[in-house]
């Protein structure tokens, strides 16, 4: 008999075995798409059944929102924003994008995703014009920092330059993902800054 109050087996809400999910959850995501993508794979590939799955996740939309959050998070290790100068943001910038090459899977889910989530009936539609907007906020204030401090080349306008950064990532990654083997993303993206900047990054 089981002790109230305790739940046993596959059902437990571990933190491993939700970070298990997710992580499948990245796989079918990123191959299929977000609409094509099924709950049942989900759960075939971490070895439970779909109800198992939704004992941890209540539905589809709910396990898309923490699998975003975990992209997040994981490039904010990397993108210092609060309290760091502008040089420091877009140097971790540029670290997040040598990341991102050993770890394909989130890459191919930003680039399945976001192309979906043009349509705005998308569930991560809101998410997407979101995130760019506060992109290219905390990349604009990073390069106005670096205008102040005379890191920045004349004539090149900060926000601008966020929007072109961010676009810039965003295309070599789908470059990457098509030829891995020709593609040096962290060394593109730093030749590429080379111009609109007087220091080295």
């Amino acid at each position: 008999m089981s002790t109230p109050g305790r739940v046993r087996g596959n059902y437990a809400k571990t933190p491993e075995r939700r970070r298990e999910i997710l992580e499948a959850s990245i796989e079918v995501f990123s191959t299929s798409g977000f609409r094509s993508g099924s709950l049942r794979d989900i759960a075939e590939r971490v070895g439970m059944s779909q109800a198992g799955l939704l004992h941890h996740f209540a539905n589809k939309g709910e396990l898309l929102a923490a699998v975003l959050r975990l992209r997040d998070d994981r490039a904010e290790e990397f993108v210092p924003i609060r309290g760091a100068d502008g040089l420091a943001t877009i140097t971790g910038f540029v670290n997040l994008v040598e990341h991102n090459a050993t770890v394909p899977g989130l890459v191919e889910l930003h680039c399945v995703l976001s192309a979906e989530a043009t349509d705005p009936s998308h569930p991560a539609h809101a998410y997407f014009v979101d995130r760019y907007h506060w992109v290219v906020r905390d990349l604009t204030r990073a390069f106005e920092d670096m205008r102040d401090k005379g890191q920045l080349a004349p004539d090149v306008d900060p926000a601008s330059a966020a929007r072109a950064i961010t676009a810039f990532s965003d295309g070599i990654q789908v470059q990457w993902l098509l030829d891995r083997t020709s593609v040096d993303m962290a060394e593109e993206m730093r030749r590429f800054l080379r111009p609109l900047v007087t220091v080295e990054i």
